[in-house]
């Protein structure tokens, strides 16, 4: 069993910052994906950014260049840093792990952008 917990949602003003990270644990054998999906209110989920093992990277089109994602192997996280938020922005991002056939997620985290 692959636990997924996320941490550093909140509240933000416009233009403001934030850095989120998921932690995964339990009986990892290997990881070949980790990412981050957002889910804004009355919306479908949608995939925010991506990381492969290889440390290749896919941003959705309105994040690129905001936003940064990255992993640490060797503790089984991954983090998204989000720079020049926009209300836009507001939603709960949730964490993303394939490894082979099974995707385990997270319980995700609110981010509220608003003045």
């Amino acid at each position: 069993q692959v636990q997924l917990v996320e941490s550093g949602g909140g509240l933000v003003q416009p233009g403001g910052s934030l850095r989120l990270s998921c932690v995964a644990s339990g009986s990892i054998f290997s990881i070949d994906v980790m990412a981050w999906y957002r889910q804004a209110p009355g919306k479908q989920r949608e995939l925010a950014a991506v990381v492969t093992s290889r440390g290749l990277t896919n941003y959705k089109d309105s994040v690129k260049g905001r936003f940064t994602i990255s992993r640490d192997n060797a503790k089984n996280t991954v983090y998204l840093q989000m720079n020049s938020l926009k209300p836009e922005d507001t939603a709960v991002y949730y964490c993303n792990l394939v490894s082979g056939a099974r995707t385990y997620w997270g319980q995700g985290t609110q981010v509220t952008v608003s003045s």
